[in-house]
C-alpha cells in the first residue's frame, strides 16, 4: 500500500524501479490476501479495489525500462481469445521472452542478460506509397510485425512474395481501408487525395493490450508508450499512433516494438493443459475470430442481400460485436453478453414480433456460414459440424419466437454448445496431417514384470486417446484396468485401434499386463 501510494504520487515522474518494485508487491499481495487462488485472510477483492483507487489519478501507459520489462499502468490487459486477464492496477510485462510467469516478468531479463537494443541489421525505416483507384496505400516494412492479416484476409491486394507488395487495385476500397485497419503493428496507412488520411486508418477502440498467441503484445487504443524518464519512443515514418505491437520474445531488431522474429526463435507460450478439452470458443480463435465473422457478416453480406438485408438496415453500430459476444458465451467463453447485454431474455427480445420466415431463417444461416469462410474461421469437419449445427438450432428458435402468436418461455439460461457427438478436434486422423512423431515403444523382456507406464500406455497414441475418451482414458492406468477386459477383445479382433491392428507382439504384451496383475 505504501508503494503504491508513492508510485501515485510520483505519478509521470515515477522511476522504473519504484514501478518494478510496485508491481512486484502488488502481485505478491493478492494470494497473500486469498486472491483467486490463495488461502490468506479473504480480503483480495478489496485489496485489488483499494491499490486501483490509490492508483486512480495515474494516467493509462506504458514504460519502456533499459534492458528491463514493460512496465505498465492502468491497462486492460486480454488474452489473445478475447477473455479478460485479471491485473494489478501497476504490472510489469516480460519483454526477454524467458519469463515463467509470462506475461508477466519474473527479472529473467537479469538472469539472461536481455538487451533492449535495436538491431543495426534491422530493416530501413522507409514508408513506401502505393497509388490505386480512390486510395494509395501507404506501408513501412521497418515497423511490420509480420503477423500476416493483411495478406491472409486480401491476398488480392497484399501480395506475399510478389513485387510491388501492394497493388491496391486488386480490392475494393472498404476492404483495404478494413485491411489497414487491422494491422496490428500500425505499419499500414492510407493517403486520400494526395493527403494522409489517418482518421480514416485508424479506428475508435477502448485502451486495451492484447497478449497474442506465441507473439507480441497488441496495443489499441493509443496508450501512450515512452521510455524512462517520460520521453515519447521515436515512432517509423507513418506510425499509426492508435495501435502497434511491443515485441514479447526479447529477439526484436527494432525493440521495443515487434519485428516478427518470434516466428524464427519459435517463441511459444507455455502449453495449456493437454488432459483439458478445447472448447468451441477457443477452437474458433475467440472473440477475434467471432468478430471479424460477425462484422463481414453485417458489413459486407447483410447489405448485398435483398432478402435479409432490410430486416438489419437500422441495426445499432455495436450489433456485430454483440452477436459476436452471444456467440463466443454459447461457444463456452466468458459471460460478456449476459454481463453486458442481459442474457437470454435480451436476445429473444430482438426478435418478438418481427415474423421471420423460413427462407429468411435459411439465408441468414448460408451466409452467417460464407462469413466464415471469409473470416478464416476453422474449417475442420468436426468444428463446423458443431458450428452450423448451432446455426440450425438457434435460427430455427429464432423464427418460432418471433411469430405472433408465441409465448417464449422466461427466465431461460443462455445455451453452452459444445462438440456434436464427441466429435472433437483430434478424434479421427485427418488426412492432410503431417504424420506426427512415434512415442518410442520399448516391450517387456521375457521374465520382465509388465508395468502401464513403462510398456502399456506408449502404445495408446493421442488420437487413439482422443477417440476413446468419450468412454474411458487410454492414459489413464486406472480406466485401463476398469476396461480391460473389453480392450483385449478389441485387439484381439482388429477393430481397435480403427485404423490398423496392432502388431502381435503389442497384444502379447498387453495380455501379460492382465494377467499378472496390471501394476501401474
Amino acid at each position: 500500500m505504501a508503494a503504491t501510494a508513492e508510485r501515485a504520487r510520483a505519478a509521470g515522474t515515477a522511476s522504473a524501479g519504484l514501478q518494478e518494485a510496485t508491481a512486484a508487491l502488488q502481485a505478491l499481495s493478492l494470494p497473500a490476501a486469498g486472491g483467486e487462488d490463495g488461502d490468506g485472510d479473504g480480503n483480495g477483492a478489496e485489496r485489488l479495489a483499494e491499490l486501483r483507487r490509490l492508483m486512480a489519478g495515474v494516467e493509462s501507459g506504458i514504460e519502456v525500462a533499459e534492458d528491463g520489462p514493460y512496465l505498465a499502468a492502468n491497462v486492460t490487459l486480454y488474452s489473445w481469445l478475447g477473455e479478460r486477464i485479471a491485473t494489478c492496477p501497476q504490472v510489469a510485462l516480460c519483454r526477454c521472452g524467458a519469463s515463467e510467469t509470462k506475461p508477466l516478468c519474473d527479472g529473467s531479463h537479469s538472469r539472461v542478460g536481455f538487451s533492449g537494443a535495436k538491431d543495426p541489421k534491422r530493416v530501413p525505416d522507409q514508408e513506401d506509397s502505393y497509388p490505386g483507384v480512390g486510395v494509395t496505400v501507404l506501408d513501412n516494412r521497418g515497423l511490420c510485425a509480420h503477423s500476416g492479416f493483411c495478406t491472409d484476409r486480401l491476398a488480392s491486394v497484399f501480395r506475399l512474395g510478389r513485387e510491388p507488395f501492394v497493388a491496391p487495385s486488386g480490392g475494393r476500397v472498404d476492404e483495404i481501408i478494413a485491411a489497414v485497419r487491422a494491422c496490428p503493428s500500425g505499419a499500414l496507412g492510407l493517403a486520400i487525395d494526395g493527403r494522409e488520411a489517418r482518421e480514416v486508418a485508424d479506428p475508435v477502440r477502448e485502451p486495451a493490450v492484447e497478449v497474442s498467441k506465441d507473439g507480441p503484445y497488441r496495443v489499441t487504443g493509443g496508450i501512450r508508450l515512452t521510455g524512462e524518464g517520460g520521453a515519447a519512443v521515436p515512432r517509423n515514418r507513418g506510425a499509426s499512433p492508435e495501435h502497434y505491437s511491443l515485441c514479447r520474445c526479447g529477439h526484436s531488431l527494432n525493440k521495443p516494438f515487434c519485428s516478427g522474429m518470434h516466428w524464427n526463435t519459435s517463441f511459444k507460450d507455455p502449453v495449456p493443459d493437454p488432459d483439458g478439452e478445447v472448447t468451441l470458443f477457443e477452437w474458433t480463435g475467440g472473440l477475434p475470430a467471432l468478430t471479424r465473422m460477425t462484422r463481414l457478416f453485417y458489413g459486407k453480406l447483410v447489405p448485398e442481400d435483398p432478402l435479409i438485408g432490410p430486416l438489419f438496415a437500422s441495426m445499432s453500430p455495436d450489433h456485430p460485436i454483440r452477436v459476436a459476444k452471444w456467440l463466443g458465451e454459447v461457444f463456452g467463453g466468458p459471460h460478456a453478453y449476459s454481463e453486458g447485454y442481459g442474457g437470454y431474455e435480451r436476445m429473444i427480445s430482438q426478435h418478438v414480433g418481427r415474423c421471420l420466415t423460413e427462407e429468411q431463417r435459411a439465408r441468414w444461416v448460408a451466409l452467417m456460414c460464407r462469413a466464415a469462410d471469409q473470416a478464416g474461421v476453422p474449417q475442420d469437419a468436426e468444428f463446423r459440424a458443431a458450428f452450423v449445427a448451432y446455426l440450425e438450432w438457434g435460427s430455427r428458435i429464432a423464427l418460432e419466437n418471433s411469430q405472433h402468436d408465441a409465448q417464449p418461455p422466461a427466465h431461460m439460461p443462455v445455451p453452452r454448445w459444445w462438440w456434436v457427438c464427441d466429435a472433437t478436434p483430434g478424434a479421427r486422423p485427418s488426412a492432410l496431417a503431417v504424420p506426427e512423431e512415434k512415442e518410442p515403444v520399448t516391450l517387456p523382456a521375457d521374465g520382465e514384470a509388465v508395468s502401464y507406464d513403462a510398456h502399456i500406455r506408449p502404445l495408446f497414441r493421442p488420437q487413439d486417446r482422443n477417440a476413446m475418451r468419450f468412454a474411458f482414458d487410454l492414459w489413464s492406468c486406472e480406466d485401463v484396468r476398469t476396461h480391460a477386459e473389453e480392450i483385449m477383445k478389441r485387439l484381439r479382433s482388429g477393430s481397435m485401434p480403427c485404423d490398423g491392428a496392432w502388431p502381435a507382439e503389442w497384444i502379447t504384451a498387453f495380455e501379460r499386463w492382465t494377467e499378472t496383475g496390471m501394476a501401474e
